[in-house]
């Protein structure tokens, strides 16, 4: 059987120090080591075959150089947008990311924290599933933890979001530009602060133009696409429909599109929030309000590690939100 090396034999093979090794491995200090010193320990680690033991090096440390992540969901290209955008900070600072999914379920959430508290990640990422905060609340206490993408209630916690209202509010605009002033929104659970603020957004931009929009006219319920299309079916069948839409995401505009196309006799111009590489072929897509997500992502990896050095001294608090860019189609 093969012997399984240890930091010693490193040490040994290269003519250094274990310290010197853990040093090199850790990318720490690296100006208190010589470029031909990591060149004879990456040698060593090499013809060795040596691999480290991450879970000893934590036990000893009390860090495992790991930050979890947690979406909503996985299959939800912005969100795994995000994650790249995160990973590629987390890597850079000699990080690794774990990532987990919520399935849209506070009680699963609370799960997945739990599971990697027991992992001694140095720091949580998370994509809020719901609008309460209290539990986001108590694990900031003990390590570090940055919201992203949506706010909770009940925890002051750093954040890092789109200008969900202001994106809105020009999506709405670039549509009463058009001529439109019959103009509907579809989609949102209101629990979740990025519907919240898009539909104030939406209000916003009608409101200064004189415009009250009739209660029809808006259909909140679901970000899927099974709830896109419900909800233009049921404006639809309203007295009088709006001419056209804003959608309150990806996946409620590609519902609606799914039931206009299923439905060539309802006539209806789609603004929607968020654009993806398949905007183009969405026929009635007219405006999108795009965001960056691997810029948000970068962005709440930076805080997150920023909080992992201080996690020592308490950091202020910080919400940073990124501008959306809107494009006609």
């Amino acid at each position: 059987m093969m012997k399984d090396h240890t930091i010693r034999d490193v040490a040994e093979a290269a003519g250094v120090s274990t310290a010197t090794v853990s040093r090199v491995l850790a990318a720490e200090n690296a100006g208190r080591v010589s470029e031909e010193t990591r060149r004879r320990v990456h040698f060593a680690v090499e013809a060795l075959g040596y691999r480290a033991n991450h879970a000893a090096r934590s036990l000893k440390t009390r860090s495992s150089r790991t930050v979890g992540v947690i979406a909503p969901e996985l299959a939800n290209s912005f969100f795994m947008d995000l994650a790249e955008g995160i990973e590629g900070v987390l890597d850079a600072g000699g990080y690794t990311l774990l990532l987990a999914s919520s399935s849209n379920s506070v009680e699963e959430e609370k799960k997945r924290i739990s599971a990697f508290t027991d992992r001694m990640v140095d720091g949580m990422v998370i994509i809020p599933a719901g609008s309460s905060g209290d539990h986001l609340k108590a694990l900031a206490e003990r390590l570090p933890v940055v919201q992203v993408d949506r706010f909770v209630e009940g925890a002051d916690l750093d954040t890092v979001v789109s200008d969900n209202e202001g994106g809105c509010f020009e999506l709405t605009g670039a549509l009463l530009r058009d001529g439109y002033t019959r103009i509907g929104f579809a989609g949102g659970d209101i629990t979740l602060s990025t519907a919240r603020e898009r539909l104030s957004g939406y209000g916003r931009a009608l409101a200064e133009a004189g415009i009250t929009p009739e209660p029809e006219w808006i259909c909140l319920g679901g970000m899927g696409i099974e709830d896109g299309y419900r909800r233009m079916e049921t404006i639809l069948a309203g007295k009088t429909p709006p001419e056209a839409l804003v959608a309150v995401n990806l996946l409620v505009h590609l519902g609606v599109q799914r039931y206009l196309l299923d439905h060539p006799e309802g006539k209806m111009i789609i603004a929607g929030f968020d654009e993806s590489p398949f905007t183009p072929f969405l026929p009635l897509c007219r405006y999108t309000a795009a965001q960056n997500a691997v810029e948000i992502g970068k962005q709440a990896g930076c805080r997150i590690m920023e909080k992992i050095r201080h996690k020592e001294g308490r950091t202020e608090c910080r919400i940073i939100r990124l501008p959306v860019t809107i494009n006609s189609h």
